[in-house]
Formats: structure tokens, sequence, C-alpha cells
């Protein structure tokens, strides 16, 4: 089994010199740490305690560098919460406090340091602020062990606790993709670039491909090493060093994440929920700049509170958004930490709910906020989660990439998941995911636009599809479009005929004047044989001394187009279907029995009886019904 282990308290509280005690390692490694005999940055030491393996991880304790503190305390499964016996609870004793808890952090050991350099009555009420403290928080009821770092008093006691405490120790969830966030970067002869970190979620396995967020380097993993030994794989919870190919260790910085590839995108907004804390000076408000800690990266950025006030009081909680000033990779359920901007002081944390968040307007705060609550119910399983995750991207629907992104899920994760809400209130259309709700949405619009035009154009076959997709689905995926048409089709509630869609069972009933005016532009057409006229003058000749307007004459003419009595052969010309048979047949007759069979343009001439003008138009009307297929100066005759 393996853990990790960090410290949490105020300065010169006895942190490194408890590590080393129960080590043997100091973990201040910096020259001016050494100088000046506080903790600066970040210290690691490893111990293995009745087959656990314990990964610690050092914390500077001043108020000037609590950022290095947030980077090292993120990863943690256990904290040591330490407490100087002779000065008990000081201000970073509280604000190291709050982090932690903050954090979720869930188990600890409360520890007093120094008890060589305090007598009993000291010991005691520094027992008694640190009981008041942690009273009713994660670290209520938790093991306090008295201990001096110096004389050894207390270690061993304390090394039990931990062995005790490691079984207690939540199981890190196996559903997220794997993720590194990065505290150390540095090189080493003959190896190149290591980076290191507590791995948050997933795996890393030598040779594994992976790629540097928020940047998006790829690099390959050429060793690992956990507890100063190398292995092959690492898990979630372990303090990793990862030997990286394919990056100077300069272009890393803290901050980063090692993540599995082309899952993950960086972010400059985030909706999440936190706690203002109560101890803090102001409430929380919209439009107020602060400094953002996530993961093992500080970030600045601006907040928008929403609710109505703009703002959440001291000890309330409520939904944010967060609009950032630099690029972050997260993943919902991420803690983090918010601090003000200046002067720098914790002042609440929270989770993230959605890490690709969009821009939100005042309009929309309300409908956003019922999502926020919806994926925030911690009660939920995957299966209902990601119904909520398909119905915010609305009638465009995601595909499998997007919700990965979304939820840094593992795929078989995410395939459990949609499996078990698919047909009952997911539709998978292609290659996209769409709630059932939208999906039948979209159907009924699309029936009603099709009753509203029939009710308009009572004497209309139908609309185009291309129209009807301008109207309703602009800006919706064609693959959504084309499944709402097959569906309504299957159902027999709409009919489609090449690029004309109607509504099932509907009948045409002239009127006895359109029916009068279908005849007298038929009877023109019929009448003019193989040379008719311009479709301008045929539609003016049969209204010629009547009211009828030329929309409707269009209309009642796009009746002989739907029914094939009048065929198109070019904008310009149309011909009734029974001259063009009459012409069909005359070329199946020419030179029958021969194969092949050519014709040239005065040939044909001399077969329709009729003048070039009509003659070309004609023959290219043939190639496209494939009677007829060029071939240089002629035509071969195909059937």
């Amino acid at each position: 089994m393996h853990i990790t282990v960090g410290t949490a308290g105020h300065i010169d509280h006895g942190k490194t010199l408890l590590i080393k005690a129960l080590t043997g390692v100091d973990s201040d490694r910096l020259p001016e740490e050494k100088q000046r005999g506080i903790s600066i940055d970040l210290g690691f030491a490893e111990l293995e305690l009745d087959g656990l393996r314990i990964g610690f991880v050092d914390v500077p304790g001043h108020e000037k560098f609590v950022k290095n503190m947030l980077a090292g305390a993120s990863g943690i499964d256990l904290v040591l919460f330490v407490i100087a016996a002779n000065e008990g609870v000081m201000p970073q004793t509280r604000e190291h406090f709050e982090i932690c808890r903050l954090l979720g952090i869930k188990q600890g050991i409360v520890v007093l340091t120094k008890t060589d350099m305090a007598d009993d009555d000291l010991l005691e009420l520094a027992g008694l602020e640190a009981a008041e403290l942690v009273e009713g928080s994660f670290l209520d009821g938790a093991p306090m062990i008295a201990v001096s770092s110096k004389t050894g008093a207390g270690i061993d006691a304390l090394k039990l606790a931990l062995v005790a405490s490691a079984n207690t120790v939540n199981t890190r969830t196996d559903s997220l993709i794997t993720r590194l966030p990065i505290d150390r970067s540095f090189t080493v002869k003959g190896f190149g670039t290591v980076v290191t970190g507590t791995l948050a979620s997933g795996s890393i396995s030598e040779g594994d491909e992976l790629e540097l967020l928020p940047d998006g380097q790829k690099v390959r993993v050429r060793g690992l090493q956990t507890h100063g030994q190398e292995v092959k794989t690492v898990a979630a919870g372990q303090r990793a060093a990862v030997n990286l190919g394919g990056i100077d260790h300069n272009e890393v910085l803290r901050g980063m994440i090692l993540a599995e590839r082309a899952v993950l995108h960086p972010t400059q907004i985030i909706d999440a929920e936190i706690e203002a804390l109560k101890s803090s000076k102001k409430s929380i408000r919209s439009r107020q700049r602060i400094r953002l800690h996530i993961g093992t990266r500080e970030v600045l950025a601006r907040i928008l509170v929403l609710n109505e006030a703009g703002e959440i009081s001291q000890g309330d909680k409520g939904f944010i958004q967060l609009r950032l000033e630099a690029y972050v990779a997260t993943v919902p359920g991420e803690r983090f930490i918010l601090r003000s901007y200046s002067p720098p002081a914790t002042i609440g944390g929270g989770t993230v709910l959605d890490g690709l968040a969009k821009k939100v307007r005042k309009k929309d705060v309300a409908p956003i906020v019922e999502f926020l609550n919806t994926i925030a119910d911690k009660a939920n399983s995957p299966a209902e989660t990601i119904v909520g995750w398909v119905a915010a991207a609305g009638e465009n629907g995601s595909d499998f990439a997007d919700l990965q992104a979304k939820t840094g899920w593992k795929r078989e994760i995410l395939e459990q998941a949609l499996s078990r809400s698919l047909t009952t209130t997911i539709k998978k259309v292609g290659g996209r995911y769409l709630a059932k709700a939208f999906f039948d949405g979209l159907k009924a619009r699309t029936v009603a636009e099709l009753t509203e035009h029939s009710r308009r154009h009572p004497l209309s076959s139908g609309i185009a599809l291309e129209t009807v997709r301008e109207r309703i689905f602009a800006y919706i995926p064609l693959e959504i479009f084309k499944a709402i048409v097959a569906d309504l089709e299957t159902e027999k509630l709409i009919v489609a005929n090449k690029d004309i869609v109607q509504l099932a069972g509907l009948t045409l009933e002239l009127s006895n004047e359109d029916s009068e005016l279908r005849k007298r532009l038929l009877e023109i057409y019929v009448n003019a044989g193989i040379e008719p006229p311009k479709l301008a003058d045929a539609l003016a000749e049969s209204v010629k001394g009547s009211k009828i307007s030329g929309d409707h004459t269009r209309t009642v003419f796009q009746l002989l187009l739907n029914a094939a009595e009048i065929i198109k052969v070019t904008d310009e010309f149309y011909f009734s279907r029974a001259i063009l048979d009459g012409l069909r047949e005359n070329l199946a007759n020419f030179e029958a029995g021969r194969d092949p069979r050519f014709i040239d343009v005065s040939r044909f001439k001399e077969i329709a009886g009729v003048s070039r003008k009509y003659a070309i138009p004609l023959l290219e009307y043939f190639d496209r019904e494939k009677i007829t297929m060029r071939v240089g100066d002629k035509r071969q005759i195909l059937r």
C-alpha cells in the first residue's frame, strides 16, 4: 500500500525536523533554506513502514510561501497537522487548516511538536487549542500525538498512528484519465528531463506517450521512479519521478500537467461551486480579481458570482464562474483554493464543476445554475451525470471526444455511462449523442414547419429539404438533420421525394379556377409540340385576360412539374412529357439492331424536326437521363 502524506502548519513549528526524525531525510534542499533555517519550497522524503510506503511532501509554513505550500498540499492523502507545543495555534496554523479543509483532505494526524521546549501546562494548552481549532472538521477525533524531533520522543507512536491512519485513507477514484500535476522539473546527467509530482488519477507506464498541458507538447515516458526505486508503472496516489523524452526541462514548469494525449482541452473559463471562508474579512464578489491555486499551479482570475446579489457572504456557499488570465487543464471534481489578489490571503475554496465552460450572460444564469446543481449532485451515478452533460450540449449534441474532455473520464467509464442512458434519455445520432428531449423537439419543430408551409401554400407539393435545414438546422450538425428526416419518414409522418419534403397524407384539392389554369398550361405545352415557348411567355399566355397573379400561376405550374406532365429541360425551356416520350422512342428506333449507335446534331435535328435552338438543350437533357452519352462531337445512343 502507498499513500502521500503532507505537512501543514505555522512557520518554525518543526515540520521539516519532524520529517527528518521520521525518515532520516532533510527535506530542505535549497542553499537558501539551509542558510535561513526555514522551508521556502517543497521538500520530499520517503518512508516504508510494515509494508506501507509513504511519500512525504514537506511544505513551507511562512505566509510568503503559501503558494508553494498549496502546490504540495493538492495531492496528499493524509496531513500531518503540526502545532508547536511551546507556541500553540498561530495565524498560519489557521490558514493551513482551512486550506486542507477546503482541498477536501479527509484524513490526518495532529502532531504537537517541540515537546522538549514545553512544560506539561503548555503542552496541555496546545492540545486544547488544537482540539478547539479542528472541532467539527475532518480532524475532529483524529489522533493527536506529542513528539520531540530533537529527542525522538513520540516518533514511534507517530509511526504507529501513520500505519493505522493509512487504513482509513479513501481509495482514489479510478474513473479519471491519467493526470500528474508537476511540482518539480530538473535534469539528470545521462537521463535528461525529469519531472515529479503526485499522480492524481490513472496510471503511467514506461513507454507511454503523453502530453504536457496546457501547452500541448508531446512527450514520451523513458523511465519511472517511486520511493527512489525504478518501476515500470506508477498508480494514482503515488509520488513519481518521470524521465521524459522529447522535451528540455527548462520548457517544463511547475503547474503543468502530464496527461493522456488528446483528451483534456486547456481552458480559461471554469464554472465551480465554492465556500467563502467564515474568517475572511470580505464577501466574495463579482469582478473581484483573485489568485486561483489549482493542482500545482497559481493563476490570476476574475470572479463572476452566479446569483442575483453578485456576492457570496463569509461562510456561505455558491456557484461562480472563474475567468482566468492564463490557460489551465482541469477536470470536474478537482479542488482549488481562492486567495485575494493583494494582500494575498485565503478567502475560500471549491470544486470544479465545468472545466470547459462558456461565458455566462446575465439572462443565462438561471439555467446554468440549474445545470451546475445537476452535475454537482454527488449522489448521481455516472449514467445520471452524463445525461446532464449531454443535455447541456443542447440541440447540437456532443461527440465522444467532447464528452471525455468535459468529464475527464476514462474511455471505458464514459462508454458504460452512455450505454446505460441510450434509448431512454440519450439518443446516438451518427457519431453524436443528443438528449432525447432535444431530438423529439427537433422532430416536432420540423413537422410544425411543414404544417405551416402546407397551410400557407395549399397547392405546394412540399418544401425543399435545404430550406427546412436553413430554417431549423442552420447551426446543427448535418448528421442530426438527416437522422430527424429519416426518423419522421420511418414513422410515416413525412414524405421525402428527392430534395422535396411534405407532410404525409396530404392531398391537393384544386378549385375550379385552378383546375382550368392547370389545363390551359398543359395545353400550351402540348400544342407547342417540339418548339415550346419560354417559360415566362407560357405563364403569361395562360392567365391572359385574368387577374391571377404570377406567383399563383407558378404554383400551379409546379403541380404539372411534380406530376411529371411537364418536364424541365433547361431553366428556359419545358416540354410536355408526351413530346419527350416521342423523341425518346425515335432515338430508340434509330438504326435499331446496330451496336454501337451514334448520332450527330444534324441527324438529331432531322429525326426530332427541331432547330439547333432546341436540339442542343434536348441532347443535353438526354445525356443527363442516360439515354445518350456524348462521345466527341457525337452522341452514342444507350437505350
